[in-house]
């Protein structure tokens, strides 16, 4: 596990206010089960769910499938601790049959071929791989979207933010949902943000990997836009929680320390397969810009540590603080050892893409719903979390108002 600290910039409130914890959950498919393992493990570390403690974070950001995560804790913010419980709970239930499903084709059952031609026929018609209208009646089932809404209004959440990439426009947009209600003041080039309360088609939008599901129509500036996978374009996954008044920001990726040869102490001599070359693009497209995200952060307040006072206090910036955790093993290496326990048509697909061993088994992991690889993905977060956990107790134990400069 990656585990650094260092500080961000805002633009600061006028007066005395209360601290505010953040949490941002990168995305990455089936991959972000291991947030799920992580925050089970924190939880545990703050006390448990019987201990009554409160909810331990108050500004919620994520993307993709990490934008699950994060409207699911929102969700059950009002329970406190056992909101984490309960994301782990929803993780460990989840299958494949219950995220996506290849067409159907009469003769999948029997034929490759029939189902190659499903696939194709798909692929055609809505410009995505898989069908993922099963995903749609899980979250509606996981998630009670108005107890967002009640978690805000009693303060025990300020802001929940989502992210999606717009194919019409090519911007970077980002969802917010505050308790104030007020209109976001943000942009920047290729990217924007806007105040709109978070729905199921917002998560469609933030989790629809390319090529593999299919867009989700949103309403922006008063007009539709088709929007994929917030991950594309995400060149500052920190932003939003910071500008939503994060002053400590615990930040989970799913990106592995180095991607594995799968047996091999040298890369691979012969021509890659269509696996390989699928799995390293989907790397491009959940690319962890995280951690160049903290360094440029770090740059800017180690800047601000050497300025006197006199003129600290008068820039529009203030001091955040901001922890990441990253998995510590190869998740392609797991991913590999539990691929066959896919669903016999998918199973089909990945293998004919020469995706089921060698460095093709990184697309499965982004595809790989199933119990095995699952549950492997939440004993290594809870694994890393306990590797750590004298500084993350450090991290996220109570402080007190924050007076900012």
């Amino acid at each position: 596990m990656q585990f650094d600290t260092a500080h961000g910039t805002q633009t600061p409130p006028t007066s005395p206010r209360r601290s505010l914890n953040g949490l941002v959950l990168m995305g990455g498919g089936a991959r972000t089960a291991y947030q799920a393992g992580a925050l089970q493990a924190i939880g545990q570390l703050l006390g448990g769910p019987p201990s009554g403690l409160g909810f331990p974070f108050q500004v919620l950001t994520g993307t993709s499938a990490g934008a699950l995560n994060a409207t699911f804790l929102a969700s059950r913010a009002l329970e406190g601790l056992t909101a984490l419980e309960d994301l782990a709970q929803f993780w460990s239930d989840i299958r494949t049959n219950a995220v996506y499903h290849l067409p159907a084709t009469p003769l999948a059952r029997f034929s490759r071929w029939a189902t190659a031609l499903g696939l194709v026929l798909t692929v055609r018609q809505k410009a995505a791989a898989m069908d993922s209208l099963a995903l749609v009646n899980t979250l509606h089932k996981a998630i009670t979207l108005d107890r967002i809404d009640t978690a805000l209004q009693e303060g025990v959440l300020q802001a929940l933010a989502v992210t999606a990439s717009s194919y019409s426009s090519g911007v970077h947009w980002t969802f917010c949902q505050t308790r104030d209600g007020l209109p976001i003041p943000w942009s920047r080039p290729g990217r924007r943000a806007e105040q709109q309360p978070i729905t199921i088609e917002h998560l469609m939008a933030s989790s629809a990997i390319p090529f593999i599901f299919p867009a989700t129509p949103l309403w922006v500036d008063g007009g539709m836009e088709f929007f994929g996978d917030g991950s594309m374009r995400q060149i500052s996954p920190l932003s939003a929680a910071v500008q939503l008044g994060a002053d400590r920001i615990l930040a989970i990726g799913v990106s592995q320390p180095l991607r594995a040869s799968l047996g091999s102490s040298h890369p691979a001599s012969g021509r890659p397969s269509l696996g390989t070359i699928a799995g390293h693009a989907m790397a491009s497209v959940f690319h962890d810009t995280l951690q160049a995200d903290v360094e440029q952060v770090t740059r800017i307040n180690h800047s601000l540590c050497k300025l006197p006072e006199s003129v600290r206090s008068a820039l529009p910036f203030r001091v955040v603080e901001v922890l990441t955790l990253q998995p510590s093993a190869s998740l392609d290496e797991l991913a590999q050892a539990h691929v066959r326990s896919l669903p016999l048509p998918i199973l089909r697909v990945l293998e004919g893409l020469g995706a089921l061993r060698g460095s093709g088994a990184a697309l499965a992991s982004y595809l790989l719903f199933e119990p095995g690889f699952i549950q492997a993905l939440m004993a290594l977060g809870r694994a890393d979390v306990t590797a750590r956990s004298e500084e993350i107790l450090a991290f996220l134990k109570p402080h007190d108002a924050l007076q900012v400069r």
